[in-house]
């Protein structure tokens, strides 16, 4: 068959049957198409052949049909024909067969009972309906009659009976109370089919007087009521009571007691029944038993099994339920009723008949003028179907005759067929348990090609996909279908292509290259047609980044991507899933462009998510798991078990490890009855492990609670455990750290860790303390003390060792024999002083001092060491006393000698040694006195050079504020420095150590000098002071002006002067215009100057002046600024560049400020101010503004105090800074500290200038650019 690539579904209710044969034409489901064929009628809708009717409402019989041209209808009633029109109470729904039976205006349902049957028919053929039987619904009331109590003795059976009236269609039962509550059923007390209750045994709580029977009737919405039934159940006990009181104490009375029986069956009798039940049908069998206890029912299958899936037991196991019962489910089913007593059982033969069903039912055929076709009517049932056909309604056999058919059995051959052969034919299936009825035609046509898709239809497609092209078509004879590509493109054939019956090419892998125009031709002898359609092939979509697994944390963030890359013509829509449903309504789900976020991520975000990317012609996906991780759950259900004195065992129940296995369990305690509310550790265990065996104390009153770990962290805990009390016992243990440590001469102080509340394993905790004097042969004394942690013994010696032990006790009795400690009484002071002090110096600034031990038994306590008390007594070179500073070194245990560092060369000093115990310090040894010989000196205090010449330059200084010995003379270093920062030949000058000034002489004039000072004694120099000079410039030798460099490389207003060097002079510059004198004062060092500020194409004359011994001179010369911009230039003062550019370069010098402020602050100096401390010179004196003549000028900078490492100030004066050195503490008291064998720990550094440079070795000068500076 023709496959159809769409239906509408609007276009349903135009639908032909589809004929199934050999030649046969399909029909397709176009509704212009349909509109224009002519077409047989078909029953679409009719009433079911057992019509049951609500006689209070009106009847509708239905009958729906359809056929080209439309049909008319027809109905018989009873065989014979129904004159609707005779009939004011019946009409027919306009273009309908259905029928109206007014009812609910006078007609009575009774007379329209009967068989009915409609036939619609048209110039094709008449089709019939089924025979439909209507029969109004029927429910009758409750016959009158008296019904009678039921007196049943308990444990005897009892059956109800409801026997309801008979009703069309049969009531449903069911048993209720006067207050319509339903009666509890069970298997003792249950319902049967029939609608009977069977009480299996009855009870004492049986009796009741309300079991009623309702029926209820669904057609007509009605419930019928039975008379109220009356149970009275006799107990045995109240039935022996009566029997007493009406028979004398003589007679012999007393029923017997309920005695149990074994199963009987109640329903059904005997132990065979017979069932028949038709194919299809639910079978139900029933057995119902008494007996005492209430027996269990259960259900076999003779020779077989219970069908699966088909098969259920209701009504407490007492019905059998089997569904769409077939043949093969004949068979005998046995009921087994078995209680403690034995058993009863009842063989059901079952027999299962079958109405005729259909095998193959005769479908609608479509035959071309002259083509061939079968009509085929199969169907089966028990016992088999007699088959029977009818033409337009009427039997075959008196039917028009037609010469192409042909009538063999269950199949009509029909050969050769003209339109005249067009009918309707009906085939009859029935046997004694139902019919079947099937209607088809034969529709004879002759229609050209009809191409039914619609023209130009585009169709699109993802490359390497198939593309299905159509070209649904109709034409009869059947068409032939050819497909072209392009419109004048050669005939498509080949294993490319796949063409179906139904006229759709496919192209089973399509590329980009099939995109183009497909031309479909359908033709038959009636005629020819075509149609274009288009394709259009796109690149497929696909995810290029797909989501990935992720592992986060609860309260984590987590980002799936999702990167796409699609067709430029389609437009994708992403879709995000979770578990393949809809994203929560969350607003913490961020769906971004390529992705998916999730904020605050929870325990109930853990999935599969998935990203859907669809477009109109294809749809990718990808997923990835999402496990949210976090601390475990606590553990519950804690439970101790096994509880002995010393142990006990805690069980738990994990609780949810969140996705991160438990990799162990901690077990903490809590001691209610010594630190209730404080926990403490216990154990751990693994995480595999759900149980432990504790080891317990006595005497604590144990909670338990346990906290899973694993690799995010801890757990909460869990709830405690019930408390276990375990019983007091003795102390397991001894106090710890037990000590004896006098605290004066004449006592002993015992000291103790006390026991823990769990270790004390009891009550009345105490401690029993002995202690006896070791090595004397004298009875422990012991005394028992309370839960305290020391004791106190008087009257001791001094310093004697004790033997000592701290017993623990309760209640219940002493702890195991503690082990000893050896203690020792209160100390004294040291009675003697050390002896034999000796002093060996080693050089000026260390000695080494020894002494004897003193006798340990003098000591009177822990030796500790010896301290060493020294002082300097007066430095020998200023013969001068000063305040004494004693200090100390500390050496300990018993050494005997040890190292003094930091002395002062050339001094005279003093010592004494003490020993030292816990308690103090002994008496001190005499006092020794020892002296360091000379040193090397310090630096001169200062160093001032004044009265510069031309050839001279006078030199004075103080002497060393540290001498550390006799000076003997001091060593003077100069040489030149040129104006390149190259240095002379080096002169050295020894002068007298009396000496404290020097004129040198012979100096060259205006020449600047570097001079290196320090003095010696007969050890060595000591450190040089550095300074620097410049002898004054020859007063015949005029400054001279060079020929200004007018706007080189600065701009046309300014202009560059060149003068020759002119040292310890400051001149000022004038230069005028047409403008009154301007002048600028100028380091004398300089040899150049900037005018800035020039008006442009302006002459000027300018003077430079020089003031000298002989007075001021000057120089005059004249120049012209260059010519003015052109106009069109814009001012770059506007520019919005320049001014940005400008702002950036002042906030970078700010923050330079800001830096250089913080670091000058701090005690530094930055490299430039360094410089021009270095080469500034104190001897250029500024010119006063007014008069030209010369005032004082002073840089502030001169003012400040001098840093350590600072140039040498304005007045030539260098003063030395105190000593760096100072005595390094050694040893262990205030001052310092020694190694084991004296020796000093640590090193001393000093830094040396470094010496002057022979020769011509390079060393910083003034420069111009520095000179200049200093007056910004």
């Amino acid at each position: 068959m023709m496959k159809k690539k769409s239906i509408s579904a609007s276009k349903a209710s135009l639908v032909f049957f589809l004929c199934q044969m050999i030649s046969a034409l399909d029909v397709p489901l176009d509704s212009k198409l349909l509109e224009e064929l002519l077409q047989p009628p078909t029953i679409t809708q009719q009433s079911p052949k057992d019509y049951i009717v609500d006689p209070r409402e009106n009847i509708v019989i239905q009958c729906e049909a359809k056929g080209k041209p439309p049909p008319s209808f027809s109905w018989t009633r009873n065989g014979t024909h129904f004159d609707i029109d005779k009939d004011a109470q019946v009409t027919m729904k306009p273009n309908s067969g259905t029928l109206v039976i007014n009812i609910m205006n006078g007609g009575k349902a009774e007379a329209y009972e009967g068989v009915y049957q409609c036939t619609a028919r048209n110039e094709r053929g008449a089709a019939i309906s089924n025979n439909i039987v209507i029969r109004p619904s029927r429910s009758p009331l409750w016959t009158k009659e008296r019904l009678e109590p039921n007196h049943v003795r308990e444990g005897d059976s009892l059956v109800l009976h409801c026997r309801p009236p008979v009703g069309l269609p049969p009531p449903i039962i069911f048993w209720m109370d006067n207050a319509f509550q339903r009666l509890p059923q069970s298997e003792r007390v249950s319902q049967g089919l029939n609608g009977d209750l069977y009480f299996s045994n009855v009870q004492p709580e049986d009796t009741r007087e309300d079991y009623i029977c309702y029926a209820r009737f669904n057609h007509t919405q009605t419930i019928q009521q039975k008379q109220p039934i009356s149970v009275k159940v006799f107990s045995m006990d109240s039935l022996n009571d009566t029997i007493a009181a009406n028979l004398s104490d003589t007679d012999i009375y007393g029923a017997k007691p309920v005695t149990e029986r074994q199963p009987v069956l109640l329903t059904p009798t005997g132990s065979t029944s017979t069932k028949v039940e038709l194919r299809g049908n639910v079978l139900l069998l029933e057995c119902i038993a008494a007996g005492l206890p209430t027996p269990v029912i259960r259900w076999i299958k003779e020779g077989g099994e219970l069908p699966a899936n088909r098969t259920f037991f209701e009504n407490f196991k007492k019905t059998l339920k089997i569904i769409d019962v077939s043949e093969a489910d004949s068979g005998n089913y046995k009921c087994i009723a078995r209680n403690i007593l034995g058993s009863a059982h009842h063989v059901i033969s079952v027999t299962v008949k079958a109405a005729p069903y259909w095998i193959t039912a005769p479908r609608n055929l479509v035959l071309s003028p002259g083509e061939d076709g079968t009509l085929i009517c199969r169907a089966n049932g028990n016992p088999k179907p007699d088959i029977s056909w009818l033409a337009n309604g009427v039997p075959i056999a008196i039917a028009p005759e037609d010469p192409s058919r042909k009538v063999d059995g269950d199949t009509i051959i029909f050969s050769h067929v003209q339109e005249r052969s067009s009918a309707v034919y009906q085939c009859n299936a029935s046997n004694e348990y139902g019919y079947l009825l099937a209607n088809a035609f034969v529709n004879v046509l002759a229609e050209p090609p009809r191409i039914l898709t619609t023209a130009n239809k585009l169709y699109q497609v993802i490359a390497d996909s198939p593309a299905l092209l159509d070209c649904a078509y109709f034409g009869s004879p059947k068409p032939e279908i050819e497909w072209f590509k392009g419109v004048k493109g050669s005939i498509l054939r080949g294993n490319e292509y796949i063409f179906h019956d139904n006229g759709t090419l496919e192209i089973p892998v399509a590329q980009k290259d099939s995109t183009g125009t497909y031309t479909c031709v359908a033709r038959n002898e009636l005629g020819k047609i075509q149609n274009e359609v288009h394709l259009e092939v796109k690149d497929p979509t696909m995810i290029i980044k797909q989501p990935e697994y992720k592992v986060i944390q609860r309260y984590g963030q987590v980002s799936f991507e999702c990167i796409i890359k699609h067709d430029s013509t389609l437009l994708p829509t992403v879709i995000w899933l979770k578990d393949n449903d809809a994203l929560p309504d969350d607003e913490r789900f961020l769906v971004g462009k390529d992705n998916l976020t999730i904020m605050n991520v929870t325990d109930k975000d853990d999935g599969t998510y998935t990203c859907i990317v669809n477009t109109t012609l294809d749809s990718v996906s990808a997923s990835a798991v999402l496990t949210v991780v976090a601390r475990p759950n606590p553990p519950f259900d804690l439970e101790l078990t096994g509880q002995l004195e010393r142990s006990v065992e805690l069980s738990w129940i994990p609780g949810d490890e969140n996705n991160s296995p438990i990799t162990n369990f901690v077990i903490e305690y809590e001691d209610g009855l010594h630190e209730p509310g404080v926990w403490h550790y216990q154990t751990e265990v693994p995480g595999t492990q759900t149980t432990v065996q504790l080891k317990l104390s006595p005497y604590v009153n144990y909670s338990f609670r346990v906290i899973a770990v694993n690799e995010i962290g801890r757990s909460q805990p869990s709830e405690p455990s019930e408390q276990y009390l375990t019983k007091s016992a003795n102390p397991d243990e001894n106090p710890s750290n037990v000590q004896g440590i006098g605290s004066e001469p004449d006592n002993l102080v015992i000291t103790w860790e006390s026991l823990k509340g769990f270790q004390s394993n009891g009550p009345g905790l105490q401690y029993k303390v002995s202690w006896r004097q070791k090595d004397v042969d004298d009875e422990w004394t012991s005394v028992i003390v309370a839960n305290v942690s020391k004791y106190i013994v008087s009257g001791t010696p001094t310093f004697v060792p004790y033997e000592i032990k701290v017993q623990a006790l309760n209640d219940l009795g002493y702890a195991p024999e503690p082990s000893e400690v050896i203690g020792h009484s209160g100390e004294d002071l040291p009675m003697v002083a050390p002896g034999n002090v000796q002093v060996h110096v080693i050089n000026s600034t260390l000695a080494k001092v020894h002494w004897d031990p003193v006798p340990l038994k003098t000591v009177r306590g822990h030796l500790q060491g010896y301290k060493v008390y020294y002082w300097k007594v007066q430095s020998l070179s200023r013969r001068s006393r000063r305040h004494v500073e004693k200090k100390i070194l500390t050496f300990k245990g018993n050494k005997t000698f040890g190292m003094l560092p930091g002395l002062e060369p050339y001094s005279s000093y003093k010592l004494n040694v003490r020993v030292v115990n816990g308690k103090g310090e002994g008496p001190a040894s005499p006092d020794k006195v020892f002296k360091t010989p000379e040193g090397v000196p310090s630096s001169p205090s200062f160093l001032k050079i004044t009265n510069p010449t031309l050839d001279s330059l006078t030199l004075e200084w103080g002497s060393p504020t540290h001498p550390n010995g006799v000076l003997i003379s001091y060593i003077l270093k100069f040489q030149p420095i040129n104006n390149t920062h190259e240095l002379g030949p080096l002169v050295e000058i020894r002068i007298p150590a009396n000496e404290s000034s020097l004129i040198l002489k012979n100096l060259n004039y205006s020449t600047r000098y570097k001079f290196y000072f320090n003095a010696q004694t007969s050890v060595g120099s000591g450190s040089q002071i550095t300074e620097e000079a410049v002898t004054i410039m020859d007063e015949g030798k005029m400054a001279g002006i060079l020929r200004p460099a007018v706007g080189a490389g600065t701009g046309y207003s300014e202009t560059l002067f060149a003068t020759s060097p002119v040292t310890h002079t400051v001149r000022p510059t004038f230069y005028k215009g047409k403008e009154d004198w301007k002048k600028e004062i100028v380091n004398g060092s300089r040899s150049f100057f900037v005018l800035k500020g020039l008006t442009p194409g302006t002459a000027y004359k300018v003077r430079v002046g020089a003031e000298g011994l002989s007075g001021f001179r000057s120089s005059e010369d004249v120049f012209e600024t260059g010519p003015a911009m052109a106009s069109r230039q814009v001012d770059i003062a506007t520019q919005g560049w320049f001014i940005g550019l400008m702002c950036a370069v002042a906030l970078l010098i700010l923050i330079l400020l800001i830096v250089c402020f913080i670091r000058r602050n701090k005690g530094g100096k930055y490299p430039v101010k360094e410089k021009e401390d270095a080469h500034a010179d104190p001897e250029i004196q500024p010119m006063k503004e007014d008069d030209g003549t010369f005032g004082e000028y002073s840089d502030a900078e001169d003012h400040k105090p001098l840093k350590k490492g600072s140039r040498t100030p304005s007045d030539r004066t260098v003063k030395k800074e105190d000593s760096d050195d100072s005595l390094v503490d050694y040893g262990e008291g205030v001052n310092g500290q020694f190694n084991e064998d004296g020796s000093f720990i640590g090193q001393y550094s000093g830094k040396k200038e470094k010496e002057p440079a022979e020769g011509n070795e390079s060393s910083e000068a003034p420069s111009p650019v520095n000179a200049m500076n200093s007056f910004v």
